[in-house]
């Protein structure tokens, strides 16, 4: 039970720490940003649910794990657009183009909250080559590894 609260606990702790990082450190997310977070909200409800039905456990656990490396997958997507191996099909990835017309049409175009283009990466420690979206697929790698160790030490008890 204690280790699928902890991997409840640290999969919440992931999207998070990005809000938090949002607020402490002033980086801006892009639409791809915020699809990584969903997965984490997923598998710590599924990790909850692991701990408090033990029945559940032996499909709730591995589904939780999943939905991490769900989020680990977004993540590798989101690093290759940063890194321009691959377009974002997602619009609001894309920086706003003009169609022309006047200034106020293209004024009355724009989102009411500023969109960040995917491509171009957040680095939350300055000097350290490794965005937000590489930091999550390590991190995503590291805590479902982490979750079948448990699962596997769980089974053979």
């Amino acid at each position: 039970m204690a280790p699928m609260l902890i991997l409840a606990a640290l999969s919440a702790a992931a999207p998070l720490f990005a809000r938090a990082s949002e607020d402490l450190f002033g980086l801006a997310p892009c639409e791809l940003c915020l699809w990584q977070r969903w997965p984490y909200w997923v598998a710590a409800g599924l990790a909850l649910g692991a701990a408090l039905w033990p029945r559940g456990r032996g499909w709730l656990g591995p589904l939780a794990v999943l939905a991490v490396l769900a989020s680990g997958a977004i993540g590798v997507f989101h690093f290759g657009v940063e890194q321009g191996w691959w377009p974002s099909p997602l619009a609001g990835c894309q920086v706003p183009q003009s169609m022309g017309g006047s200034v106020e049409d293209m004024l009355r175009s724009l989102q009411a909250a500023p969109s960040k283009p995917c491509d171009a990466p957040a680095y939350l420690i300055p000097g350290l080559p490794v965005s937000m979206a590489a930091m999550n697929t390590l991190y995503a790698l590291g805590l479902s590894a982490l979750g079948l160790i448990w699962m596997r030490r769980g089974a053979k008890a």
